[in-house]
């Protein structure tokens, strides 16, 4: 059977416009797909509600890569934060992955959350304590209603050590727990006051026995356990820890020190803190480490605060000789606040030798 043209002319226009119109939606979804989003940059530092603080530690995962797991440990933060704000991050990944890579993985949660951007501070660690985990993440958020009512003490760590890094890491963690419990209690305060403990190891092997002394004493606290480096220089323990106040110290900043000058705290009890994200040096010489402090510095003030106001600040070089660089340089610009400088295995940058952030009041 014959098909008139005219059918056949009209079958074809159709086929045509159907291909045609086929075509343009690839096309559209092909430039929907190509237009990436850039994730947000993280401010350089954020301020919070000293009496509303509160402190969390994500749950360690084994499932997956980086990517995966910081997802994960994001949704589980924000799980137990509740309504709370969340407003400085501090992230140790272990292994070889590209530690950038949170950064954007964190802007991306908040901003899809629409909730305000967090301040971040990245650091390598030798191991965490679960086979297959490479992140744990630590956050300060601001609740809803008063939580430290009469201020917060930052407690600088007793760091124990061995020559010896092979040597058992229990005993160390003995010593320094006693530096710890000595430190609060020449501030009236007790371990049940502690509010977050970090623990700091050469190694993680008979891991269970440290574990077991820090829960013993410190059940109700946010704990984190860290290996510092997979290759340790020497044996060591040493836990740093924030504790709520039972009574306002006389002024919005002060200095305790305690041990004979060995661990130093931070008193705190001004409206506001101000907490940066980590600042990198990108070199390793004097100029650089002052051009890292500089930026630090312009983070605060931009912030509403001063490096003469820092109440704690954590370092993290990757060498003894980088750390008696930043020992050097920091008195340019800090009057001596409690502190925590201990050698890490990396840093975000490749030429980064070492890596700063700190609390200060405002």
């Amino acid at each position: 059977m014959r098909i008139p043209r005219g059918i056949l002319a009209t079958l074809a226009c159709g086929l045509l416009a159907v291909s045609a119109l086929s075509a343009q939606k690839k096309k559209d979804k092909e430039e929907i797909t190509q237009v990436l989003r850039l994730p947000e940059e993280l401010p350089g530092a954020v301020a919070g509600d000293t009496r509303r603080l509160v402190f969390h530690t994500t749950p360690l995962s084994s499932k997956g890569l980086l990517s995966p797991q910081v997802r994960d440990a994001l949704k589980a933060l924000q799980h137990d934060a509740g309504g709370e704000t969340v407003l400085k991050i501090r992230a140790f990944v272990a292994g070889s992955a590209d530690l950038r890579r949170v950064r954007d993985l964190v802007s991306e949660f908040y901003a899809s959350h629409k909730e305000p951007l967090p301040a971040i501070t990245l650091v390598q660690a030798g191991g965490l304590p679960l086979d297959g985990a490479q992140v744990v993440l630590e956050a300060i958020a601001a609740a809803k209603r008063d939580a430290n009512p009469y201020g917060l003490a930052f407690i600088s760590p007793t760091v124990s050590t061995a020559e010896d890094p092979l040597g058992p890491v229990p005993p160390l963690t003995e010593k320094t727990l006693a530096g710890l419990r000595q430190s609060l209690q020449s501030v009236s305060l007790a371990p049940p006051d502690a509010l977050r403990v970090t623990c700091f190891f050469s190694s993680l092997q008979n891991l269970a026995e440290s574990r077991r002394l820090v829960q013993t004493e410190y059940p109700h606290a946010a704990l984190n356990f860290v290996q510092m480096n997979r290759a340790p220089r020497q044996a060591l323990s040493a836990c740093e820890a924030v504790a709520r106040l039972r009574v306002a110290p006389p002024s919005p900043l002060s200095f305790v020190d305690s041990s004979g000058g060995e661990s130093q705290i931070a008193l705190v009890n001004a409206p506001l803190l101000v907490f940066t994200g980590g600042q990198d040096s990108f070199g390793y010489q004097e100029a650089d480490a002052r051009l890292a402090f500089e930026r630090l510095k312009k983070s605060l003030e931009q912030a509403g605060a001063t490096p003469k106001n820092v109440a704690y600040a954590d370092y993290y070089p990757l060498s003894p000789g980088l750390g008696a660089q930043v020992r050097k340089v920091r008195g340019e610009f800090f009057d001596h606040p409690a502190a925590t400088m201990l050698i890490f295995e990396g840093l975000p940058s490749m030429d980064a030798g070492f890596a700063v952030d700190v609390v200060a009041v405002k």
